[in-house]
């Protein structure tokens, strides 16, 4: 087990972004219209190569990129992960031509792209897909709805995934609703493509889509026909830590909140950070938020040394750190009393803005379910091979 430590280099990069966030991304993003796609924000974050350097990055510097926006401006961090999260099947399995039309395009934050997963009936089920790709000729009409995506009904262009083998999602058996997907990336100025904007808790460009009858061919494919969920997967196994990464860095700006309010604030003879129970919280808060980020970095690494453990590892650490999250905001908040839910106040923002990444990409207990099944496996697997040694020696006799 590796010691997580960051070289000085990756600590001064890590200032760098904080600065940034605070001084040339937050006032971009505080003049854009609430729960609407922030183009300026955007074209900042190309214009500072932030954008290209999320596309070559491994796993861990990914992390330590969006820990450190979301320390200084979760909207700058929230407009880069979905710029990634939604561009990402290019890189993983875009074609050629795919990848020259849109790639440049997203780095210099001129397109705005978006994952298209999730349905009305399908979110944590992501296998359970109902947008049907109906064969037409040489390529599809998509027929459907997606729902709660990002950046809809805004975005440039959609990774769509679409069911093209009906019968799989009928089949039983374990997994047998991910076969028959296909990924498509799919202009948003295709006939058929339309969509409305959500109003959320916390004001994001999120949106429906619908598909009537959405013309796709073979060079709109991404990756291999009825094989989209694959595309899907390795998409959300490199980005699922990074939300960790996220909600550590909204940790740790609740955390410095709440420290520098309780060393300053007076209250009973002395500052609040003398009484015992404040300073046990803040204790507690702190420990949490360096754990999760610790749990964070071993994913990170684990997927970037290429161990099998990845699964568990980010589940873990999804999970942990957006659960450590909103328990740091909301202590924070209540140190700080009425003044935090007041219209504007950082951490007013920061408990508004906590709750979904505990919803997203793979929700509490959806990676709960991941980590047991991960840790159940191997006694799975040793029970199969005694089986069939059963089953041989059999034979032999």
């Amino acid at each position: 087990m590796p010691v997580f430590s960051l070289d000085p280099e990756q600590n001064d990069w890590c200032a760098r972004l904080r600065a940034l966030a605070v001084e040339r991304l937050r006032p971009i993003a505080e003049k854009g219209e609430p729960g609407a796609v922030n183009r300026p924000l955007i074209a900042a974050l190309g214009e500072l190569g932030l954008l290209e350097r999320l596309f070559g990055t491994g796993a861990l510097e990914l992390c330590l990129l969006r820990e450190s926006l979301a320390q200084g401006c979760t909207e700058a961090e929230t407009a880069l992960a979905l710029q990634g999260l939604g561009a990402y099947p290019l890189v993983l399995a875009g074609t050629g031509g795919q990848r020259a039309r849109w790639l440049p395009e997203v780095r210099a934050g001129r397109a705005v792209a978006a994952f298209a997963l999730s349905e009305p009936g399908a979110g944590s089920d992501a296998a359970a897909l109902a947008l049907r790709a109906v064969p037409d000729g040489e390529g599809w009409l998509l027929t459907g709805e997606k729902r709660w995506i990002s950046n809809a009904p805004d975005a440039d262009f959609y990774t769509v995934f679409a069911r093209t083998d009906t019968a799989a999602g009928n089949r039983t058996g374990t997994g047998s609703g991910a076969r028959g997907v296909t990924a498509f990336l799919v202009p948003a100025d295709r006939p058929g493509l339309t969509g409305t904007p959500i109003e959320m808790l916390s004001p994001h460009p999120v949106g429906a889509l619908a598909f009537d009858a959405v013309p796709v061919t073979r060079d709109d494919v991404l990756g291999e026909v009825d094989h989209g969920f694959r595309v899907a997967m390795g998409t959300l196994n490199l980005f699922r830590p990074s939300v960790g990464a996220f909600a550590v860095g909204m940790a740790q700006a609740a955390l410095d909140a709440a420290l520098e309010h309780t060393a300053e604030r007076r209250a009973f003879g002395g500052p609040l950070s003398q009484l015992q129970s404040v300073a046990h919280q803040i204790a507690e808060m702190a420990t949490r938020t360096e754990a999760a980020r610790l749990l964070v970095y071993a994913a990170a690494t684990a997927y970037d040394t290429g161990d099998p453990d990845v699964p568990r590892r980010s589940a873990m650490a999804k999970l942990f750190a957006t659960e450590t999250a909103q328990y740091v905001v909301d202590a924070a908040v209540q140190l700080h009393g009425a003044r935090a839910l007041q219209r504007g106040h950082p951490l007013e923002h920061l408990y508004r803005e906590v709750r979904a990444p505990r919803i997203y990409e793979g929700a509490t207990e959806v990676q709960r379910t991941i980590i047991a099944g991960e840790l159940y496996r191997p006694s799975r697997q040793d029970r199969e091979r005694g089986r069939e040694q059963a089953r041989e020696r059999g034979r032999a006799r």
